[in-house]
């Protein structure tokens, strides 16, 4: 696999929604859920010929956590930053529970 390759397939595993789900929408009230994203990568290089050639390698990585939600109402628009973990682990639990009621919905 190659350093592009690897690339796309963390970018495109990585993203709010896979990490933190979809937003949740209750009456007139919509939650989306906000994340700060990193990457980190590295290349890698190889010389002589097939089979007698040496060569080294490289690798990547993501990582994600918790910014706040974005809260929609037809009033305003709001961020709500997770300044503490209480909060980070009150929006944790309510995202599993929401998460394990669609998952029996479906």
């Amino acid at each position: 696999m190659d350093l592009e390759s690897l690339f796309r397939l963390v970018t495109d595993k990585a993203t709010v929604k896979n990490v933190f789900g979809e937003p949740v929408v209750s009456g007139d009230r919509t939650i989306v859920p906000v994340a700060r994203v990193a990457f980190g990568f590295g290349g890698g290089s190889g010389s002589g010929p097939a089979g007698k050639g040496e060569g080294s390698g490289g690798g990547g990585g993501v990582l994600a956590h918790p910014a706040g939600v974005l809260e929609v109402t037809p009033e305003e628009t709001r961020f709500v930053a997770f300044s503490d973990k209480r909060r980070l682990a009150a929006a944790f639990g309510a995202g599993l529970l929401i998460g394990a009621l669609l998952a029996k919905k479906f």
